[in-house]
C-alpha cells in the first residue's frame, strides 16, 4: 500500500524549490488539502517556522495547505492523521535525532505502510532506507540509532555523482564511500543522482527523471540503473 517519492534533491541548477517536481506533487498529493511538514533537517541551520513557511508558498501553487508538525501538542498524532506527509531536506544526523527524540519514528513507519502518500527529498528519502549510514552529511548530532524507516529494502545515497576522471581533486568519492561502507555491511545501496526520484507505488519500485542511478551490492561490480526502470529486484 506505500505511497512515495523520494527524491535526490528538492532543488535542480537553474530552478527554484521544488519547481521541477510541481507537477508529479499536484498528482501525488491529488487527495490532500493538507501535508504535513516535517522541518527537521532545518538545512543551512534555519528556523522550523523559515522553512515551512518557504515550502508552503510552493505547495500553495497546487493549492495544497503545509502544516509543520512542529505546530502540533502530540506529533504522533498529527502524522497519524495526515493527509499527506513531506519531510524536507538538509542534515540527516539532525533529521534522525529529532524523529527518535519526538518519538514518532515508528508512528512515521506504520503510518506510511498504510498508504499515506509521503514526499522525501535529501535527507528525507534518506529516512526511507534500511538505515541512514550511507549519507553525505555531517554527523553535527548525535542520533540514538543509525536504523531508519525500512520503506524500501536498501539504502540510499542522494545528490550522487560519478567521479571525475579528468579532476584532481584526491578526495574519496561516493563509490570509493559506499565501497567502505560495505566492508562492514550488506546492505544493497542506490546512488539517486540530482533530478531523479523513486516512485513507490503498487508494490512496484520504479526508478524516475531522465539520468541513470547506480547500484552498489557488496562484492559486485556497481550496475547502472536506466530511467523508468523496475527495482524491487533489489533485495
Amino acid at each position: 500500500m506505500k505511497n512515495l517519492l523520494l527524491a535526490s534533491t528538492s532543488t535542480l541548477f537553474g530552478s527554484s524549490y521544488l519547481e521541477y517536481l510541481l507537477p508529479k506533487l499536484k498528482s501525488h498529493f491529488k487527495n490532500c488539502k493538507t501535508v504535513l511538514f516535517i522541518p527537521y533537517a532545518r538545512p543551512s541551520g534555519i528556523s522550523y517556522d523559515e522553512y515551512t513557511q518557504k515550502t508552503a508558498s510552493v505547495f500553495a501553487k497546487i493549492n495544497i495547505v503545509i502544516k509543520g508538525i512542529h505546530q502540533y501538542e502530540n506529533p504522533a498524532q498529527a502524522i497519524q492523521n495526515a493527509e499527506g506527509i513531506f519531510t524536507g531536506g538538509g542534515n540527516t544526523f539532525l533529521l534522525v535525532k529529532q524523529l527518535y527524540h519526538e518519538k514518532i519514528m515508528t508512528t512515521l513507519k506504520e503510518t506510511l505502510e498504510k498508504g499515506t502518500p509521503y514526499l522525501g527529498t535529501s535527507a528525507g528519502s534518506n529516512i526511507a532506507g534500511l538505515s541512514m549510514q550511507t549519507t553525505n552529511d555531517m554527523p553535527i548530532v548525535y542520533p540514538p540509532s543509525f536504523q531508519t524507516l525500512g520503506l524500501i529494502p536498501f539504502n540510499l545515497n542522494v545528490h550522487f555523482i560519478d567521479a571525475d576522471s579528468q579532476s584532481t581533486h584526491m578526495g574519496e568519492s561516493r563509490e570509493t564511500r559506499i565501497n567502505e561502507f560495505h566492508h562492514f555491511n550488506n546492505f544493497p545501496v542506490l546512488g539517486l543522482k540530482e533530478g531523479s526520484w523513486l516512485e513507490i507505488k503498487d508494490g512496484k519500485i520504479i526508478l524516475k527523471g531522465k539520468l541513470s542511478a547506480k547500484l552498489f551490492q557488496k562484492n559486485r561490480i556497481p550496475v547502472e540503473i536506466k530511467p523508468n526502470s523496475e527495482l524491487s529486484f533489489i533485495q
